[in-house]
């Protein structure tokens, strides 16, 4: 078909101008996050709130002040008392620490959660999967995301798959770096250990087998 032929020469210049900016590392087991991006209790990186992202907010005791609200295009939320307030780029709990700042000029002590229900995210915050997947497609990351939640996501491999191929990049420190992953181990094997964690911005390339 004339899409895959095109979606196939959009993988082989990915991959080309990836690989020649990375560095290949054997086996499947990833660094830990960078602790500029980690959060230091749990290690997960937090998730940045984004144009279109879906945010319940709650104000404890002032369920008149509850909202549920979906940021704008220019990133911006306006919530009961509180108009045109900045929320993309912020993680959920820099924003309900914003939105108790503003709100505290008319409420004693308030007392916000966020919540993001449904994920759009920005670029740097998308898992995109290429290539030999059953729906190849960029996913809004989750906390504690892993390959296998995201190959689920995307219906697994296809049969023409060589998922033990697969090549998740990674950025670190500014540098792009390759890594194998073990997809048909972990999918078709049930090989748990091949399992690993994902972070925002990770790119996965299933390649197709050669027969």
């Amino acid at each position: 078909m004339k899409v895959k032929g095109i979606l196939k020469g959009t993988l082989i210049a990915i991959s080309v101008g990836l690989l020649s900016a990375c560095t290949t590392f054997g086996g499947e087991k990833l660094p830990a996050a960078p602790r500029s991006v980690a959060n230091l209790e749990t290690g997960a990186p937090n998730y940045l709130i984004g144009p279109n992202d879906e945010l319940e907010i709650f104000v404890w005791r002032a369920p008149e002040l509850s909202t549920e609200v979906t940021v704008r295009p220019d990133g911006r939320i306006s919530t009961p008392l509180v108009e045109d307030m900045v929320a993309s780029n912020k993680t959920p709990s820099q924003l309900a620490a914003d939105l108790e700042r503003v709100l505290g000029e008319f409420v004693k002590a308030p007392q916000v959660s966020v919540i993001v229900t449904d994920f759009s995210s920005v670029l740097g915050q998308q898992i995109r999967v290429l290539g030999e997947a059953q729906q190849p497609v960029a996913l809004p990351y989750q906390e504690g995301m892993t390959a296998l939640d995201v190959m689920v996501a995307v219906g697994g491999l296809t049969e023409f798959a060589a998922g033990n191929r697969a090549t998740l990049y990674r950025t670190i420190n500014g540098k792009r770096s390759a890594f194998r992953l073990k997809l048909d181990d972990l999918l078709r094997g049930g090989n748990i250990s091949a399992n690993v964690p994902v972070l925002p911005g990770d790119v996965i390339l299933i390649p197709e087998s050669v027969l």
